[in-house]
């Protein structure tokens, strides 16, 4: 039985994170915008939203890919625009989430610090933006910013990579 559910994760330019989780078996679909939380977190953050087939691809692989393709380690000027989080939806999620997120933090140098927190509130990117490497491969951009974490999927995570 298929089961899909969804988490948000946000920590770098949502072109980016858009593109490395489309690459992947199990991902449904990638929803690019802004993310919302709650208390100090209500201003809104690029992030994407992630549809996925927990029979294909579980929750933890996710998060720990999403560590590995940002600056998770990396509390810079822009984390009000680029916050480094995962937006759970439920209790279940959240738990989850703060398991996989101690487990991993384990195998960076640095410390992690990316923040588990409540999904509160989504905005779409507008439609020019949205699928933004699928349309632009060959931009500057993509080839300087995107390639190398998709290079990384490669090279760490081939075995959940979509083969197409």
């Amino acid at each position: 039985m298929d089961t899909h559910a969804k988490i948000a994760l946000g920590g770098g330019c949502h072109w980016c994170t858009e593109a490395v989780f489309q690459a992947l078996k199990g991902v449904v679909k990638v929803e690019q915008g802004y993310v919302a939380s709650v208390d100090a977190n209500t201003s809104f953050s690029e992030a994407v939203i992630i549809h996925f087939n927990e029979d294909v691809i579980a929750l933890p692989v996710l998060i720990e890919i999403h560590l590995y393709t940002h600056k998770s380690t990396s509390n810079h000027s822009m984390r009000d625009k680029y916050r480094s989080a995962i937006y759970y939806f439920s209790e279940v999620q959240e738990k989850e989430a703060i398991d996989v997120l101690n487990n991993v933090k384990k195998t960076f140098e640095e410390e992690v610090i990316t923040e588990v927190l409540p999904f509160s509130e989504f905005k779409a990117s507008r439609e020019a933006i949205q699928n933004y490497y699928k349309k632009n491969p060959e931009k500057p951009f993509c080839k300087q910013f995107i390639n190398p974490k998709l290079e990384l999927l490669v090279n760490k995570f081939s075995k959940y990579l979509n083969k197409n």
